[in-house]
C-alpha cells in the first residue's frame, strides 16, 4: 500500500493484462472487489496512457482501504494486482462520491446493487483455476437441501456471463481452492472444488449469498458424494 497518498474512495489498479478486453475486465474487477463494498463505478480506460490500469470507486474509504490490503498481490490473469489509493481523483471520478452509481454503471449491472457482506480477506493462493468445460458426471440437478459435507460445492443461480476465472477470483482467497467447474450448456451452475471439507464449508460460509450481479444471489451447498 502506498502510505504518501491520502486515503480515499478509489482504488487505483495497476499492472493489469492489457490483451483483456474493456468490458470483461470491468466486470472481472467488480467480481474481485465488489465482496470488500459497494462500488459506485469501475473506470477502465483502454487509451494508451492508461492501458493496463483502472480505478475501482467505492462508496466508502473504510471498503476501498480493506480491499487495498486484501487484494494486493492476487494473481488476476496471472498477473499481481498492483493496487493503492488514488493519488489524483480526476472529475469524472470526483461526481461518482455519491450514493447513486452512474448511468454507464447502472446499466451494466442494475440499480438495484447492494453490498455483499465481505469475508475475512485471506492472503490468496496462487493459481490458475480455469478449467472451463471440464465434463462433470455429477447430478447437478439432485435437491440440495440435507447433504453431508463435501469438499466440493454446488453453486447455482450464476449469471450468464458467469467464467471460470470470475468464480475463481471469488474463491481463491479461500484456503485449499483447487479449481472452478462449469458445466458444458449450462451457464446457471458449477462446481468449486477445495482439498478438504472444512475449507469448503468456510468458503460457503462466507459467500452464500453473495450477489454477483443485484438479480443473482449465488446459491452454495455441498454437492452429492
Amino acid at each position: 500500500m502506498t502510505m504518501d497518498v491520502a486515503p480515499c474512495h478509489t482504488v487505483y489498479v495497476k499492472n493489469l493484462d492489457e490483451s483483456v478486453k474493456k468490458e470483461e475486465l470491468k466486470k472481472s474487477l467488480y467480481y474481485l472487489f465488489s465482496q470488500f463494498g459497494y462500488i459506485i463505478d469501475i473506470v477502465a480506460l483502454k487509451t494508451p496512457k492508461m492501458r493496463g490500469q483502472a480505478f475501482v470507486v467505492f462508496q466508502d474509504i473504510n471498503s476501498a482501504s480493506n480491499s487495498i490490503r486484501g487484494m494486493q498481490g492476487f494473481l488476476f490473469y496471472k498477473k499481481p494486482l498492483v493496487l493503492s489509493y488514488s493519488k489524483r481523483e480526476a472529475e469524472e471520478i470526483t461526481r461518482m462520491k455519491v450514493s447513486m452509481p452512474s448511468k454507464k454503471f447502472r446499466q451494466m449491472y442494475g440499480a438495484d446493487q447492494a453490498a455483499a457482506p465481505a469475508p475475512t480477506p485471506i492472503a490468496p493462493e496462487p493459481t490458475d483455476g480455469d478449467t472451463n468445460g471440464k465434463e462433470v458426471d455429477m447430478d447437478v440437478d439432485a435437491p440440495t437441501s440435507s447433504k453431508v459435507a463435501n469438499q466440493i460445492l454446488f453453486l447455482k443461480n450464476l449469471p450468464e456471463e458467469t467464467t471460470s476465472m470470475m468464480l475463481s477470483m471469488l474463491f481463491n482467497q479461500f484456503p485449499g481452492f483447487k479449481e472452478v467447474r462449469l458445466v458444458p450448456n449450462r451457464h446457471d451452475i458449477a462446481f468449486v472444488e477445495f482439498e478438504s471439507e472444512g475449507q469448503s464449508a468456510a468458503a460457503l460460509t462466507a459467500l452464500q449469498g453473495f450477489k454477483i450481479t443485484p438479480s443473482n444471489a449465488m446459491e452454495i451447498s455441498y454437492a452429492n458424494k
